[in-house]
């Protein structure tokens, strides 16, 4: 309650609002802070900061957790915002989308990844079961487009969902 521990919870994403489809007992959890997550990580952020090829195990953990802060953060201050992931768990067909959000009316899965490559079978699920017309990519990676999937720096995460671009 004291919001330190912000929850992130399943929905079907059939559809808007995402909140209707939700499965309470499916959830992951972040920390309030990326600092706070790192130091409990054992991490030395002296260290990280200084490193021009950082490549820690939970180097996609930490990625994970500051695009969720960040969505928040560019989210209404005016209503609380909730976060929701999206899985499939079909036989020999595991798919799991970082975050769904909704987006001008929009039902958007996004990835998250760490570094500048990576495939994204999970998202070309998403969009072909639930025919969304596109998906965003937050990376280490520049701008770019790859057919109907938006590729933003992890930087710009509010930028992206504050409705910059």
């Amino acid at each position: 309650m004291g919001g330190l521990v912000i929850s992130v919870t399943h929905t079907a994403a059939n559809g808007i609002p995402l909140g209707a489809e939700i499965n309470p007992k499916n959830k992951k959890l972040l920390l309030l802070d990326t600092g706070v997550f790192q130091r409990l990580l054992q991490l030395n952020i002296g260290e990280l900061i200084s490193e021009t090829d950082f490549e820690a195990v939970n180097k996609r953990a930490i990625a994970e957790q500051y695009t969720g802060l960040e969505l928040l953060k560019a989210a209404s201050c005016y209503r609380q915002e909730a976060l929701f992931y999206w899985q499939r768990e079909a036989r020999n067909s595991n798919a799991e989308v970082d975050y769904v959000v909704q987006r001008s009316g929009q039902v958007v899965p996004v990835e998250v990844k760490s570094g500048k490559k990576g495939a994204m079978k999970s998202m070309h699920i998403f969009l072909q079961e639930k025919k969304s017309s596109y998906g965003g990519r937050f990376s280490m990676e520049n701008f770019a487009k790859y057919e109907n999937i938006l590729v933003v720096p992890l930087y710009a995460v509010g930028d992206w969902y504050g409705n910059a671009f």
